[in-house]
């Protein structure tokens, strides 16, 4: 992926189910990637949804285990699905988070607290939220809300799907 930068070691795959919209679901162009630590596990899957035609992806969802180094940023540092997406997309500029905000959404029977984050590049949404088994799910979509529809799309897809060999 070139979204993606691998690293020598091949990963084996999460071993968690990955929270994101159903591949079959999604009319445009869909790659995914796997963000392995120097010992081959799996820190982290990120799935980049492209319906711009190979212009650059509306939407990165990214899920990141507790531990994984992707998670550690500063406080005004966008998160890496943030950065990915910037990276995707050829943008060059100096992107911060202004700010956040705690809202609580409704998917199937859970609530969710969804932190919204402000960022210096108003085009940018990003939103996340903790699952109950502590992956952090950030969703970062170009030029586009992210409304409470999005969250009824969201379903975990088998780690089965991520695995290599």
């Amino acid at each position: 992926m070139s979204f993606l930068r691998r690293r020598s070691a091949t990963p084996a795959g999460p071993d968690f189910d990955v929270l994101a919209m159903d591949p079959g679901d999604w009319p445009g162009n869909l790659g995914a990637g796997l963000l392995p630590a120097p010992d081959g596990s799996c820190q982290g899957v990120f799935l980049r949804y492209d319906l711009f035609g190979n212009r650059g992806p509306a939407m990165i969802i990214g899920n990141l285990p507790e531990g994984s180094p992707a998670r550690d940023v500063a406080e005004d540092e966008v998160p890496f699905e943030v950065a990915q997406l910037l990276l995707a997309l050829e943008n060059d500029e100096e992107v911060t988070v202004v700010g956040s905000e705690d809202v609580p959404v409704l998917q199937g029977d859970n609530l969710l607290v969804v932190r919204r984050l402000k960022l210096s590049e108003s085009r940018i949404s990003c939103v996340q939220f903790d699952r109950s088994d502590n992956v952090l799910v950030t969703i970062a979509s170009w030029d586009r809300p992210i409304t409470e529809d999005l969250y009824a799309l969201l379903k975990p897809l088998p780690a089965e799907l991520f695995r290599q060999g």
